[in-house]
C-alpha cells in the first residue's frame, strides 16, 4: 500500500473508530433525534438566518431531505420558522428552548469526546498541526473542485 492509499485508509478508519466509539453515549444521550436532526440543530444554533438552503449545502444533503428533517424538528418543538419583515418568501429557523437543551447535550459529548483524545493532541507540534490543516484545506478544494465538475456546487440536488 502506497502512502496516499495509507492516508485514505487511515481517515476512513479513524472516522470509522470515533464513529463507533461516540456511538452508544450519543444514542443514550439523544434518544429519539437522528443523527441528521442533531446536525441541523448544531447548525441552525451556530448561524443566524439558517434556512433549507443554508442547511442543504453545509450538510450535503438535498433540500428536500432538509425539508423533512426540518418539519419534523418543528413537529418535535426543537425548532420553530421565522420570516424577515422585509422577505415574504424566505423562512429562516431558530431554536427554541427545547432545540437549545438538545444542542448543549450535543456539545457537552463532543466536549467529553475531546477530554478523552486530549492526549494524543497534546503531543501535536504546532508545525504538525499546520502541516494536517494545510492538507485537508488543500484536499477540501480539490472535492469542491470536483463537486462542482459534476455542477453540483456542493449542493447535492
Amino acid at each position: 500500500m502506497n502512502k496516499e492509499e495509507q492516508v485514505l485508509t487511515g481517515f476512513r478508519d479513524l472516522f470509522n473508530k470515533m464513529v463507533w466509539l461516540n456511538k452508544d453515549k450519543m444514542e443514550d444521550s439523544l434518544k429519539g433525534h437522528k443523527s441528521s436532526e442533531v446536525h441541523c440543530i448544531e447548525y441552525i444554533e451556530r448561524n443566524t438566518d439558517s434556512n433549507v438552503t443554508k442547511l442543504a449545502e453545509s450538510l450535503y444533503m438535498t433540500r428536500g431531505a432538509i425539508s423533512k428533517i426540518t418539519k419534523k424538528l418543528m413537529n418535535k418543538g426543537l425548532i420553530e420558522s421565522y420570516q424577515k419583515p422585509d422577505n415574504n418568501k424566505e423562512i429562516y429557523f431558530r431554536l427554541t428552548e427545547q432545540g437549545k437543551k438538545i444542542n448543549k447535550i450535543h456539545e457537552e459529548l463532543h466536549q467529553e469526546f475531546r477530554e478523552r483524545d486530549k492526549a494524543v493532541f497534546e503531543q501535536v507540534t504546532e508545525e504538525q498541526f499546520d502541516s494536517m490543516l494545510i492538507f485537508m484545506d488543500r484536499y477540501n478544494r480539490h472535492l469542491d473542485a470536483e463537486i462542482k465538475k459534476l455542477g453540483a456546487d456542493t449542493r447535492p440536488e
